[in-house]
């Protein structure tokens, strides 16, 4: 793994493959650090022959924590997340956008010296991935969105248990197994439920997150009001002219299918790939899925 520079941040960064490869670049989702994306999914792509390279968003794992930036007064809306947080400075201002993090993606190839990349998105990574492709056209080869949305207002919306999930109070203590037991019944709300992860599998992984990464509820705040200030990309999305696929669990209860049916639709010639029994998490027994995704949209442009 590497520190790499962009400007005011540091982008956690980590490479995988043949370095003379095609390009795939992933994106993770809403306060997600680049270790959930399954190295059963990164094996399968490398052994294709590309070159695979996962970050850390701003303000998750290892790279920038925008601190600098303070924390919007949005207490009424997200109260349960900040119970941590009152000693945050607090501004009026929206920190940063989607798009800004769709630079961040560009500014990071730029960086590591890759002209244009297969870009891949997951979640709120979905729809940075998608920004990326509309206003970065000529560095983008093929779109990958896995189990994100459009931004269209008429979709459905959460299922009340994942909204729960998302914005239920934190823990009274914040040590780290209090943190670690908190995060697990949050991810079994939205975990696929054809494809169950074990507690013991989802102990691991949250221990590891929170022994690399730190407790950080501020990045995903600051995370969450650049999503939920996205607005409608529906009319953008519209002029993406790479190959294109939209991947997303029947059974996702935080972004719910249709939210990918809508994005496929308005995508030109975007394929559609629901995956019955997968909700919002990636399972390992899904990976040859995943996997099968992204080639098939890769391949196709090299």
């Amino acid at each position: 793994m590497s520190l790499i520079h962009i400007g005011r941040l540091e982008l956690e960064t980590v490479f995988y493959g043949n370095p003379a490869g095609p390009a795939i670049l992933l994106i993770q989702g809403l306060g997600t650090p680049l270790t959930r994306w399954p190295m059963e999914l990164i094996e399968r792509l490398t052994a294709a022959g590309f070159r695979v390279i996962a970050f850390d968003n701003r303000d998750i794992g290892l790279s920038t924590r925008m601190d600098v930036l303070g924390l919007p007064d949005v207490h009424q809306m997200f109260p349960g997340m900040l119970q941590a947080l009152s000693a945050m400075p607090v501004s009026m201002s929206i920190p940063y956008t989607l798009a800004d993090m769709a630079a961040d993606a560009v500014n990071l190839l730029d960086a590591v010296g890759v002209e244009a990349a297969h870009v891949v998105g997951a979640s709120l990574g979905g729809m940075v991935a998608q920004l990326f492709a509309i206003h970065y056209p000529k560095r983008c080869l093929s779109l990958t969105s896995i189990m994100s949305s459009s931004g269209n207002p008429l979709l459905p919306p959460p299922t009340p248990a994942a909204l729960h999930a998302l914005f239920a109070p934190l823990p009274g203590a914040r040590d780290e197994a209090s943190l670690i037991e908190d995060s697990i019944w949050r991810q079994k709300v939205l975990m696929s439920p054809a494809y169950p992860t074990s507690d013991e599998e989802l102990r691991a992984m949250f221990a590891s997150e929170y022994r690399r990464g730190g407790f950080y509820p501020a990045g995903v705040i600051r995370q969450l009001l650049a999503l939920f200030t996205a607005g409608d990309r529906r009319t953008q999305l519209m002029t993406i002219q790479v190959p294109a696929v939209v991947l997303h669990g029947l059974e996702d209860p935080l972004i719910n299918a249709a939210c990918g049916r809508d994005t496929a639709a308005v995508i030109p010639g975007a394929e559609f790939r629901p995956v019955p029994g997968m909700g919002h998490d990636f399972p390992k027994a899904l990976a040859e899925e995943f996997a099968s995704a992204i080639l098939s949209v890769a391949q196709r442009r090299g």
